[in-house]
């Protein structure tokens, strides 16, 4: 199944129309035209089943035939992550990490970030497209880039965690994670976090967490947690 995109729609819709840069994407390119079948996400878990009745290059329209929900899961998982110096890794961990089934990301800015601007405009189309791709139904929430300081003195409800590499007892995600709950995790830089961001974390009642006995790359690591959070709560 194509799935497409388009945010302003609900239960109650019963016609619509696509940009007009999606619109050219779906007839010129895609070939699409009047009567074809379009599976329509509003990216709030309803996906949409529409008939073209308008195609043409400056606008598409299509009538709601009828609609579905995808089952909203029983946790919320978001992850904390520090941007990598080389953007690409970081849109890779974006990608992957929506088709495997991310809700929230925040990028944080760590003392030894080596990114500490963030362009988010780029990093939305990757998150939608992974997310059509995957024929999803909730769009990933990517909120704006936020100090690591202003971030550990917000108010979390669920388990917490921080994952860093610093020599201390820390537990697998297996032996911690409770199903069904609302998880956040920490993921830091190259660098890591620093001892006192450590520290701060720890005050905030954050769990150390160990995702594996090698080191791991940030996106990796983020990944990994991603996927070990996913497949315990199946």
């Amino acid at each position: 199944m194509q799935l497409f995109y388009f945010q302003a729609i609900d239960q109650d819709s019963q016609s619509f129309s696509f940009d007009k840069e999606e619109s050219k994407h779906i007839h010129k390119v895609l070939r699409k035209k009047e009567g074809d079948i379009l599976f329509v996400t509003n990216g709030l878990g309803l996906c949409f089943k529409t008939e073209m009745i308008l195609a043409s290059d400056t606008k598409c329209t299509v009538k709601i035939l009828s609609f579905e929900a995808q089952i909203k899961p029983a946790y919320h998982l978001h992850l904390v992550v520090a941007p990598t110096k080389m953007n690409e890794r970081f849109e890779w961990f974006l990608e992957k990490a929506t088709e495997i089934g991310i809700h929230e990301i925040t990028p944080i800015i760590c003392e030894n970030s080596e990114r500490k601007v963030i362009k988010t405009e780029r990093f939305d189309k990757i998150i939608l497209s992974a997310m059509k791709q995957s024929n999803q139904y909730f769009l990933p929430i990517l909120n704006e880039p936020i100090a690591f300081k202003s971030f550990i003195q917000k108010e979390i409800s669920g388990q917490k965690f921080i994952a860093h590499c610093e020599e201390e007892h820390k537990k697998t995600l297996k032996e911690s994670l409770k199903k069904a709950e609302n998880v956040t995790i920490l993921i830091g830089p190259e660098g890591d976090f620093s001892s006192s961001e450590i520290k701060m974390a720890l005050e905030n009642q954050y769990i150390p967490l160990s995702l594996g006995a090698t080191r791991l790359r940030t996106e990796t690591a983020a990944l990994v947690a991603c996927h070990s959070v996913v497949y315990e709560n199946e």
